[in-house]
């Protein structure tokens, strides 16, 4: 019954491109928006080439994050990768993993800090789901699910992200990989 009380929370999923007016209004109508970091390095050339103008308005992470709205981020697997680091590597670097368009990522003023796009991908998610009193977080009474990653993804290069190893996964409490 507890379940059928919570509040229905409304998302867009896939946001891709949104009018210039529209980005700030996610947040004002509490719409949350549901989208794939990878989709944005994916997708760069063919917005572009297609888009013009309007594709400095795509993936727009930033600009929604600073209005308010909350980040949900996926993989969309099997569409892409379901591996976590291709996903966090997109969002601060705005970049494909060959390294394409350069150093600064696709409008790089877009691009998210690594708390702020593990934030989107954790507790962004259960929000969504209207999960977040047993997801989103490692905090005691809710499932341990989580990724323990071989260096700390939070100080370390970008370019280095996709190098990392996955020392470990828990799901509900228990190991299900392991590297020790």
């Amino acid at each position: 019954r507890e379940e059928q009380r919570r509040e229905l929370r409304h998302r867009i999923e896939h946001v891709q491109v949104l009018h210039p007016d529209d980005l700030d209004r996610l947040a004002k109508l509490r719409v949350m928006a549901s989208m794939q970091p990878t989709h944005a390095t994916s997708d760069m050339t063919m917005a572009d080439r297609y888009w013009g103008d309007r594709a400095r308005y795509s993936y727009a992470w930033r600009t929604m994050l600073d209005s308010g709205a909350t980040l949900a981020f996926g993989s969309d697997a099997p569409i892409e990768t379901i591996e976590p680091l291709p996903g966090l590597y997109a969002a601060v670097s705005r970049c494909r993993p060959d390294g394409y368009p350069g150093p600064d990522g696709w409008y790089p003023e877009q691009k998210l800090s690594m708390h702020e796009a593990v934030h989107a991908f954790t507790m962004g998610t259960a929000v969504a789901g209207n999960q977040e009193t047993y997801l989103g977080s490692i905090t005691p009474g809710k499932r341990a699910d989580f990724t323990i990653f071989a260096r700390d993804i939070f100080h370390m290069p970008a370019d280095e992200l996709l190098q990392t190893e996955i020392a470990a996964t828990i799901v509900n409490g228990e190991f299900k990989h392991r590297t020790w």
